[in-house]
Formats: C-alpha cells, structure tokens, sequence
C-alpha cells in the first residue's frame, strides 16, 4: 500500500477532492430546492424533479470553470516554471493536465444528461398544470398573473404553448438545445479513432466550445425556475394552501409572487474565459512571428521521418519540451504538438515528424516536392511547453523509456548530456541513465542512432563509460532478418544499428530490469519516464508500485509519462 502511495497517492488525493466537492454541490443544491420554503409551490407542481435539475447545474457550474484551465498551455508552463519549489511530485500533476480535462468533460457530460431529463420532466408537468391536470393548487398556481413579469410561476403562460414550444422559444430551452449539441459534436469527435484518423474533425468540432460557453453565460437568464418572493404581508404557504378561493381577500395569505433567481453561471466561467482568452492571444502573437530555417535544415529519412531545423528570435527551450506547429499552406488554423529534439545548448530547435494522419502527410509531401537546396514552407511556432521530461535531471538514476517515434524527448535530454559532457566541469546531478527504445521495424533506428554512437563514444572517452546504458528492441521482425543477424551474430558492432550495444528481438522483461536496476541502486529515487503508447504505461507504472520500498534504504521509482 506504500508504495502505491508514493506513486499515485497525491494524484488520487486530488481526484477525491474533487469529487468530494462536486458530492457536496450536489446534495447541497439538491436539498436547497428539496426542503427550502421558497420553493414550496414550485415543488408542488414540479415534484423532486425541481431538485434533479438544480442539483445537476450547480455542479455543471463548477466543472465548467475548471473545464479550460487544464488546456491554459502557457499558464501550466509559467507554473511549472516558476514554482520549482513545490517539488516534483507536485509538478507531476501538471504532466495530468490532458486525462484530468478528459474526466472534467466526463462529468459535464453526465450532469447535462441529469439535468436535460429532469427539466424535461418539469416542462411536461408546467403544461399538464397549466391544463388543470392537478388538483386545485397547482391550476391556481399556473394561472397567476404576469403582473411587471414578477407574480407568474409557471413559464407556460398560454395555453396553446406546449413543451417543445417552450424549449425551443424559451431563452433557457433555446441555449439549452444550442449547448447541448455543441456538447455532443464535441465529445464523439473526441473519441481515440476520430482524433487519429480524423484530426481536423476533432480540432475544428472542438472549437464548437465557444458556441458552449456562449451558450452557458446566456442559459441562465432565461429564469425558467422560480421561487416565490417576500409579500407584504407576507403568504405563507404552510398555512395559505388549503385557500386558493380566498388568497388576496384574506390579509394573512396575499396573492403569492414568484421570480427567478439571479444567473450565476458567468460568475463561475467568466474567470477562466479571461484567462483563455488570455492564452489565445498570446498564442496569436506567436503566430505572428517570423521562424526561419536553418541552412541544412530538412531532412526526410528512408522510414518517412520528417526533421525540421528551425530558428526564432527569443526562443529559449528545456529538455524534451514540445512546440505546437502551424503550417499556413496547410491550414491557418491547425496546430501540431511535437517534442523537440534539440537540446537547449544549441542555438536552432528541432522535430522530427512521423507521417500519421492527413497534416503530417501534407507536410511531408509539400516539403518532397520542393526543388533542391529550397527553403521549406512557411511555419508558425507556439510554445515551449513543459512536460514530464524536463525533470530528468532532478533524479540521481533515470530510466528512459521511449516507443518509435516517442523517443524524440530523449532525443533531447541525451544530446544535452553529450554537450554538458564535453564541459571541463559539467554540472549533472544526474549521475546514470538508463535508455530503453522499443521499435517494430529496422529502419525506425536510423535517424537516432547516429546520435547513440556519438554518445556512446564521447562518453568512453570522457571516462564516463558507465553514465549512459541503453538497450534498443525490435519488437517485429522477419525470418530473413532473423537469418542475417544470426551470420553477422560473432561482429564487434551491431549489424542494424552499427552500435557496440547489440539489438534484442521482443519485448523487454520489464520484471528482470526493475529488479536489476533495483539491486544496483539502494538508497536511491529513479525517475522512471516513458513517451509511449497507454498500454505500455499501465505497465511501466504497475512495475514502478510493485518495485518501490517504503522502506528509506531501498529503491523507489517514480513514474513519469508524457501527455500532450
């Protein structure tokens, strides 16, 4: 249990917190409009679908103030960045700022579906009331006056109005159906598929959030639910129901009047859609900016990997820090997340580019059709932004563990140490890495393992032959390269990757390594990254809580993994 603790214990801390509060705004509101004596006539019509409406929406009001602050990227970096003080655990979180987003939606999901229904339901019964479908009470009370638009409670003034036409001529019902729909288009073009095969989909559906959130500041103003207002003097429902012939005659039950209450859900919103906003325009001003290229700065790889050398006035980057990509002759709206592979020492930044989906392959063939010695096509650049990586060097042991084209973040961190390395007196707390690069074909090896033997030599000759272990793993291969390995099987140099390091065929032993590097480094805290597929995670942080000791003298790891 400790060591799960060590792991996930601050992450399920604050998923109990918040779920707590959503519980507590829930049962809070729902007895609010349950028990309290303003809505006691409402509640007679209305019955305890009042509170499953209420309930719902006081949630859906916190939930959608916290919905865009995990996507605030440059709030979340100026965070990271600037309060290095809280300590890795807590930045860790940070890195959870996608799967967080994701849950929030989740929940907004399932309070609209609560809240829809119920308020369906009330519809339904205003109208049945409005017809004498109840007793005496609820038909007097459907039919008070609309004096100054303060006195009526049932918004169903006519009876000709039935409860689509309330939905649909309603401000309530109106911006209800319109958030609604924006809800739905933006939710099933989320899902994995669409968002991988289907990109532009995803991104252009997902901008139905400002038709939400303009939507949500005007839903409340509609004042479909209301509650009865002081008289004076004043009617007392407790004592005043039984004489609906008598109200206004008699001087201790006066015609009751009814309003609704004062919209609150842009006091919740209107913080963070300041803040995005915020974001939107600094991100506008980067687009803004010119970004040159290199001199020799493009370079397409046999196994269709695409590298980028770009150069921008004031662009200062950390390790494995990713940039959002915009090219212009593309899309002007679209942007690309990747990881950078350059190192901070260097005076240009890098990425390299896997052809998977439409925008990548559009790149990719834009830049194959250029002529020779051609500058590439005009792009814009976002970011940096932070991610797990950039705490690598605040571990004594790190163990990196990199997927295909996942490897470009330690591509980064392995080329920093390579130019902290050649320093008279580097300056690494860091003082051994472990490097695991998993790949299902040869040739997805080639663009990296030039850097791998530079590295590997650098480091012999520096005396840090011990700094750097790194294992590669092919994980699919043919009985023809099978047979050529075994030929080649007595060479001092691996026959695929020209590395001294020989390539393993399969899959890692996950076991066998976390014991290993458990045994070598007692005492020790190793930070265990991965930039890699979700079923490899689950893996990699089952193995982190299984290796872990509570015990002070013996070796925790801390999982890390890369969300963007």
């Amino acid at each position: 249990m400790g060591n799960w603790i060590i792991n996930h214990g601050l992450t399920y801390f604050i998923l109990v917190v918040w779920m707590a509060i959503n519980t507590f705004l829930f049962v809070w509101f729902y007895f609010l409009y349950d028990l309290g004596d303003r809505f006691i006539y409402t509640r007679h019509i209305l019955g305890s679908a009042l509170s499953w409406a209420r309930a719902p929406a006081a949630v859906l009001n916190f939930n959608c103030m916290l919905i865009l602050l995990p996507v605030c990227r440059n709030l979340l970096s100026l965070i990271r960045g600037s309060f290095m003080c809280c300590g890795r655990t807590i930045r860790k979180q940070l890195d959870k700022n996608i799967s967080f987003h994701k849950l929030v939606a989740y929940m907004i999901a399932l309070m609209t579906a609560v809240h829809i229904i119920a308020h369906l339901v009330n519809a339904e019964r205003y109208y049945n009331s409005r017809h004498g479908d109840y007793d005496e009470l609820s038909t007097a009370l459907s039919n008070l006056g609309d004096t100054a638009n303060t006195t009526y409670l049932n918004p169903i003034r006519s009876l000709s109005t039935t409860p689509i036409l309330l939905v649909f001529t309603s401000i309530a019902g109106l911006t209800g159906v319109v958030i609604t729909l924006a809800l739905i288009l933006m939710i099933t073009s989320s899902m994995e598929v669409i968002r991988r095969s289907y990109f532009e989909v995803f991104w252009f559906t997902h901008h139905l959030f400002i038709v939400f959130f303009a939507g949500l500041v005007f839903h409340g103003a509609g004042r479909i639910v209301r509650g009865q207002t002081a008289t004076d003097p004043p009617h007392d429902p407790k004592h005043c129901d039984d004489e609906v012939d008598e109200w206004g005659m008699e001087e201790n039950c006066p015609i009751p009047q009814f309003a609704g209450g004062f919209p609150q859900t842009w006091m919740w919103v209107i913080g963070p859609m300041v803040l995005y906003v915020c974001e939107r325009l600094l991100r506008f001003v980067r687009y803004l900016q010119s970004v040159q290229y290199r001199k020799v700065s493009i370079v397409i790889r046999p196994s269709k990997v695409l590298e980028l050398q770009l150069m921008k006035n004031g662009f200062k980057m950390d390790v494995g820090q990713y940039v959002f990509l915009n090219c212009p002759s593309i899309s002007q709206l679209e942007w690309h997340p990747f990881t950078m592979t350059s190192a901070p020492e260097e005076d240009f930044f890098s990425v390299h580019i896997r052809s998977a989906g439409d925008w990548t392959q559009k790149l990719i063939s834009v830049v194959e059709q250029l002529p020779a010695g051609a500058q590439g096509p005009k792009m814009s650049v976002d970011g940096p932004f932070g991610t797990a990586s950039e705490d690598v060097f605040d571990y004594e042991v790190a163990m990196l563990v990199g997927a295909g084209i996942g490897v470009t973040p330690f591509a980064s961190v392995l080329k920093s140490i390579w130019y902290k390395s050649k320093e008279s007196n580097p300056k690494l707390s860091t003082r051994k890495i472990y490097f695991y690069w998993l790949c299902r074909e040869t040739h997805a090896f080639e663009w990296f393992a030039d850097l791998l033997q530079v590295l590997e030599r650098e480091m012999e000759e520096r005396g840090m032959g011990d700094f750097l272990t790194y294992k590669l793993f092919l994980t699919g291969w043919d009985q023809s390269q099978a047979t050529h390995v075994m030929v080649h099987a007595d060479k001092d140099t691996d026959v695929i990757t020209g590395l001294k390091q020989k390539t393993n065929y399969g899959r890692p032993n996950w076991d066998k390594e976390f014991e290993q590097i458990a045994d070598v480094h007692e005492w020790k805290v190793v930070g265990t990254f991965l930039c890699g597929p979700a079923a490899l995670a689950s893996v990699l942080a089952k193995k982190c809580v299984k290796y872990t000791d509570v015990d002070p003298r013996k070796t925790k790891f801390y999982f890390n993994q890369e969300n963007f």
